[in-house]
Order: structure tokens, then sequence, then C-alpha cells
């Protein structure tokens, strides 16, 4: 029996893309409250190693108010603020 090939339960990837859909809408009503949805296309990536954040804002402030926003629903993961700052 091989050991680099897990066997995944009945419905497993399924679960997993059910929990990804559920996380990237936390994120994403998070973000907009925060930032008072003064983001732009804004865009979350969820990545295994990592979250990105992508889109367009006023400020450097309201950047960061969508970087705590990814903190406050997870406080441990690497993230990457991609959002970019300008008229």
């Amino acid at each position: 029996m091989s050991v680099s090939k897990l066997s995944r339960p009945p419905g497993f990837e399924e679960s997993m893309k059910t929990i990804s859909a559920d996380l990237h809408s936390e994120l994403e009503r998070t973000i907009l409250a925060r930032t008072g949805r003064r983001i732009r296309d804004l865009a979350i990536e969820l990545r295994p190693e990592r979250v990105v954040l992508r889109g367009h804002t006023a400020t450097y402030y309201v950047k960061q108010l969508a970087q705590h926003g990814v903190r406050d629903v997870l406080p441990n993961v690497r993230l990457e603020n991609a959002i970019v700052v300008g008229a």
C-alpha cells in the first residue's frame, strides 16, 4: 500500500468545496463591513498556503482595514495584501 496516496471518504471533495465557499463568504462579509465597502473589485483568493487580497481603494487606511478583516476570521493565516491604493 502506497503511503503517498491517502484514501478520502466519499463526499470529501464536495465537503471541502463547501467549507471553502463558506470561508470565502465569511471573509468577504467581514472585509466589506470593516471597510464600509470602500474597496472596488474586491477579490479574495484562498490558497493552501495563504490568503491573497486584491482590489482597489483610495487610502492605505482602508487597505489596512481589509487586512484586519481577514485577521478577525483567520488570525494566524499567511496574508498577501495586494490591494492597490490610488485614484
